[in-house]
């Protein structure tokens, strides 16, 4: 199989010339279902009224929600308040512990975001909580290829507002915004951006502008729709 899958990425979405690139994070540019996953076992331990064991399927299935509907989803039972101290404790365990043993990078990110920033602005919006780019940043020395940032956790906005935010904030008129999930695609719908699916993270997208397979596949596929 290709990694560019071509779905009408010289129509319409693509006319205008982009010099920004927004990355999500989770399933796009590493995977931290595994730790994630022992991190959620060792909180649900604290909390007697917590009944399941957290799996990296299951983890998979979370990434790209926000913390209150990750809370809303696994403890539908418990009380709102109750529901947010078990999240609020895992994010910052999570974050703790990525910042100082990060997560598995997918296979060539790194040198890929690298050479994308000699060209593009980048960016990341996710739905994390605060503190998890940071984190990212921190653990694999990543900061330094990125413009901006934005979690829902710091502005309490969803997706798709905090890729307008970051829009705003930094005078970008036209973007892409890369993802791996349906989450991912309705929030560049939302900003009015296209959306370029990372077939290779946890998701499913419905009808993306462009797929990739692999992150190095998007040099070459910015390449060939601005070529």
């Amino acid at each position: 199989m290709s990694l560019i899958d071509d779905l009408d990425i010289k129509g319409k979405n693509f006319m205008d010339k982009h010099n920004t690139i927004i990355f999500d994070l989770d399933g796009t540019l590493w995977d931290a279902t595994g730790c994630s996953s022992d991190i959620w076992n060792r909180v649900f331990e604290k909390y007697e009224e917590v009944n399941i064991r957290m799996t990296k399927q299951i983890s998979e299935g979370l990434m790209g929600k926000t913390m209150e509907e990750i809370g809303d989803e696994l403890f539908p039972e418990l009380p709102v308040d109750r529901r947010r101290a078990i999240t609020d404790e895992f994010g910052v365990e999570e974050v703790k512990y990525l910042s100082e043993n990060g997560a598995i990078l997918y296979s060539g990110m790194k040198d890929t975001v690298s050479n994308l920033a000699k060209k593009y602005n980048l960016y990341i919006v996710s739905n994390c909580q605060d503190g998890y780019v940071p984190a990212f940043f921190k653990a694999h020395d990543m900061e330094s290829y990125f413009k901006d940032i934005e979690m829902s956790g710091r502005t309490g906005k969803d997706k798709g507002q905090n890729i307008k935010l970051i829009m705003e904030r930094n005078g970008i008129e036209n973007a892409i915004y890369v993802g791996d999930t349906a989450g991912d695609e309705k929030a560049a719908r939302d900003a009015g951006i296209p959306f370029v699916w990372a077939a290779y993270g946890f998701g499913e997208a419905e009808n993306p502008d462009a797929v990739i397979n692999d992150i190095t596949a998007l040099p070459d596929l910015l390449n060939e729709i601005y070529a």
